[in-house]
This record gives structure tokens, C-alpha cells and sequence, in this order.
């Protein structure tokens, strides 16, 4: 299996819009996985049940549901053991050059130039936020010319200072930069992310940071919120699941490809962190196939 097989999308966007805004409700999912250039604000409402896919991240969504995709990003929703007949779903989608770069590095819009950069992986909002946003979202296709536009901008300003946020697809699948601030991480998980598929220890990553051993582990743990070792499998799962979804290589190789030394220990990390086995990742995918 090629990326081929995952649809991409032409939006109905001109070059002379600033976004598009398309309502509806409807009794299932039926557009399948795919990608396009813009950026999508993707609300939904009375779906619990439903089965989201965001890059190489699977999830069952709850009642209401508020995702940031950004540009090229794989994505989909699927009706899974959603039962509702009544679905709400309005779909925001604008060009990914909407705010140019200098006008995002002024202060005003830092945390929606952060916001932004973060959708390469997928953003999902909390539900606080969710209801707190939900009536304008829905009301935006009432406004019209400048007003809409300034309401849409309003609306991602407070959605980037909303707390809890979660971001959703691995940085290593979908061939993000990592960005921490610390030019010792970043080296770090640089050699991390190029050596994935090798034996990397503790002791030669903290060789890389200039610092001793355990200074290095907390230092890590400190900056990034994760262990050494949780950030390596998170990597090494971020190429796998990109492996699962682009090649009919097997499982098993699959798991010695990137770094792990035995299938159940690989299986049982990729459970704990995708909700699912590797097969199933890889069937959501292919099950949904689609051929341009």
C-alpha cells in the first residue's frame, strides 16, 4: 500500500476566499480518509461513539468533538459504534496562507502562530472549551464579508489560549521538527529520530547533551514531560505507524525495522499508546481505502 490510496481532497476554496464554511447533519461518516493543502476546524456534535483518525492517532470521540487539522495532515471520521441518527458536523477549512508568516510573529498572535504550527499533528479541544465555542462556530455562516473573517480570527485567538489542549498524531510521523527550546533536546531527539531503528542508550543520548546520566534524565523529563525512553518508543511508534499505513510489509519486520527487539513488547507499547494493536491501526487504514 501506497499514500497514494488515502484521498487528497480539493476543497472548494478559491484562491480569493479566505475560508469556507460547510454545515450539515447527517446519520453517518461517509467521506473517507484523506488530505488537502488547507487548514480544517472540524466540530461535531451528538456522534459519541464515532471513530476518529488523525495522521497515525486513533480515537473514539465522545459527544462533542472539536478538532484543529492542519495542512496535509491524513485525517477522517468514521461512524464506528456511533448510534446517533442526528449528527451535526460544520467544517471550517482556510488556506494555510491566510496569515502570512510576519503578521503571525507579531506578540498579539504568538499563541495563534503556536496554535497553528502545533495542527501539523492535530489538535482535539476540551470539552470546556468546546461549549464555550460551539454557538459561534455554528453561527459563523451568518456573518458575512469582514465580519466573518474577524470572527473566525477571534475564534482561533480563543481557541489557542484554551487550556488543555491535546495534541494527536507522533511529530516523527508526520516528519515534524521538534521544537523545545533547548538546543541539547533538540540534538538529542534529532539522533533520535535519524538511529530510531538502532539500540539507543541512555548513556550515549546523555553524551550527546554534554551532561551526566541522571542530570540528563531529569533534564528531559523536565522539558518535554516524558521520559527518555517513553520519548524513543514515541518516535519509533510514529515511523512504525507510518510503515502500518505506507508499505504491505509484516508486523513483525515492521517492529525489528524500528528499534524494537521482540513483536509483544512492541505490540503491547503500541496498544498502550494507540488504544489499539498494530493489525487493527493498520486495517482502519486499509479498510478505508480509496484509490485516485
Amino acid at each position: 500500500m501506497t499514500t497514494s490510496n488515502v484521498m487528497r481532497e480539493i476543497t472548494p476554496l478559491t484562491p480569493s476566499d479566505c475560508f469556507t464554511i460547510f454545515s450539515r447533519v447527517k446519520k453517518k461518516f461517509d467521506f473517507p480518509l484523506h488530505y488537502h493543502d488547507e487548514y480544517e476546524l472540524n466540530l461535531i456534535i451528538n456522534a459519541k461513539g464515532a471513530k476518529r483518525v488523525v495522521g497515525g492517532h486513533i480515537e473514539v470521540i465522545e459527544e462533542v468533538e472539536l478538532a484543529l487539522i492542519g495542512p496535509n495532515l491524513y485525517h477522517a471520521w468514521f461512524t464506528h459504534q456511533c448510534q446517533s441518527e442526528d449528527i451535526t458536523e460544520v467544517t471550517i477549512q482556510f488556506h494555510k496562507d491566510l496569515f502570512d508568516e510576519k503578521f503571525l510573529k507579531r506578540n498579539q498572535l504568538s499563541f495563534v502562530k503556536s496554535m497553528l504550527e502545533r495542527s501539523q499533528r492535530g489538535i482535539s479541544f476540551s470539552s470546556e472549551t468546546i461549549y464555550a465555542l460551539k454557538d459561534r462556530i455554528m453561527q459563523l455562516d451568518k456573518k458575512s464579508g469582514f465580519d466573518s473573517v474577524l470572527e473566525l480570527l477571534s475564534i482561533l485567538h480563543d481557541l489557542s489560549i484554551s487550556r488543555n489542549m491535546k495534541m494527536l498524531s507522533d511529530p516523527s510521523f508526520t516528519n515534524e521538527k521538534f521544537y523545545y527550546n533547548s538546543r541539547r533536546i533538540e540534538k538529542v531527539f534529532e539522533h533520535m529520530n535519524i538511529n530510531y531503528n538502532k539500540q539507543i542508550t541512555l548513556a550515549e543520548v546523555a553524551k550527546i547533551a554534554n551532561m551526566p546520566e541522571a542530570s540528563f534524565s531529569r533534564f528531559i523529563k523536565k522539558r518535554t514531560g516524558k521520559t527518555f525512553i517513553d520519548s524513543l518508543n514515541e518516535i519509533r511508534l510514529g515511523h512504525a505507524s507510518r510503515m502500518l499505513i505506507d508499505s504491505t510489509t509484516t508486523v513483525a519486520e515492521i517492529a525489528y525495522k524500528c528499534g524494537f527487539n521482540n513483536i509483544s513488547n512492541f505490540n503491547r507499547i503500541f496498544k498502550r499508546k494507540k488504544m489499539c494493536i498494530p493489525k487493527e491501526f493498520r486495517e482502519t487504514y486499509t479498510g478505508n481505502r480509496v484509490f485516485i
